[in-house]
């Protein structure tokens, strides 16, 4: 199957970045190249870094901005190295950075990647192949006290109790070793009435297994500052995040970077020494337009927030 991911607020995402043609710009989450493709198509002198751990990706993106040349270097690496990889290619400050946080569709719609529950097939859910642990380790070896929590933090699942109780009896008969086996384990542990609304009664629990198999809210906590510190004054960072733990992430960090005094409210001058690097440019989440959710469904949830770098 191709690799295809349609770009996620697009002419947003242009817009925000405010592209100067001369600039550096890191597109960490490069998957098929859609954003990537529109900034380098306006650089004439500037370079574009696309990034992405997932090998198909790396793969697809090449392809497409072959035609940027020297323009456009893409390394196969998780954005939480993006400061070791701009290092490496000898660049110390960007004009701006880019992170779609989704899933492609191409690894929704790839059975044998095992991100969906519409799909049958193996539990992988890792979007870097070179990790050792995958989906069918987490539900197989976990304990119910492991499995309760990342359900309920990942997935915000009400029923994650009894969901984490059904797959420990469940792997005592025999191991779990396909989407299809977890989604009837799943489906069996909601009770029908709730079943029938809010969605697939899987979505939820496979978003906490995806986001434990890859540790991608780690990855972003640990990442964001970093991101911020190698902007370019006047430099941005842009996020588009698509559930409400990565968005809750990226709007403190971006409080944080704003407003970072620690002194309590009744100290007449700030006293911590800690000074603001830069200002939130949009106060609220920018989110697609009626049009944009009508042609692709998966935009629906997308939220676009930018940082300026100011010192």
């Amino acid at each position: 199957m191709a690799f295809e991911h349609k770009p996620v607020l697009l002419d947003e995402v242009i817009e925000y970045l405010n592209i100067d043609p001369a600039g550096v710009y890191v597109d960490g989450t490069i998957g098929g190249g859609g954003h990537s493709y529109e900034i380098a198509s306006r650089l004439t002198t500037g370079r574009l870094i696309g990034m992405d751990q997932d090998e198909a990706a790396v793969q697809a993106a090449g392809l497409r901005l072959l035609q940027f040349g020297e323009k456009v270097t893409i390394v196969r690496s998780n954005y939480r190295n993006i400061r070791t990889v701009l290092q490496d290619l000898r660049i110390e400050k960007v004009n701006g950075i880019l992170l779609d946080l989704g899933v492609s569709s191409y690894q929704l719609d790839t059975p044998e990647r095992g991100f969906s529950y519409r799909e049958n097939g193996p539990l992988d859910m890792r979007m870097d192949k070179r990790i050792n642990t995958t989906a069918k380790d987490v539900v197989n070896t976990y304990s119910e006290a492991e499995l309760y929590r990342i359900i309920k933090n990942y997935g915000e699942e009400k029923f994650a109790r009894n969901i984490a109780r059904h797959i420990v009896r469940a792997r005592e008969k025999k191991p779990i070793e396909t989407t299809y086996e977890l989604n009837e384990i799943i489906k069996e542990a909601i009770p029908a009435k709730f079943r029938a609304t809010g969605g697939h009664p899987s979505k939820r629990t496979f978003q906490a297994i995806r986001i434990e198999v890859n540790r991608e809210l780690d990855v972003l906590k640990e990442t964001l500052d970093d991101m911020i510190d190698l902007l370019l004054p006047g430099g941005r960072l842009a996020i588009i995040t698509f559930h409400s733990l990565e968005d809750r992430i990226v709007k403190e960090a971006f409080r944080t970077n704003e407003n970072p005094c620690t002194c309590p409210p009744d100290f007449p001058v700030c006293v911590c020494g800690k000074k603001p690097k830069g200002k939130i440019v949009t106060r609220k989440p920018v989110l697609p337009s009626n049009k944009e959710m009508e042609l692709n469904k998966r935009s629906k949830s997308a939220k676009l927030r930018v940082f300026e770098k100011t010192t």
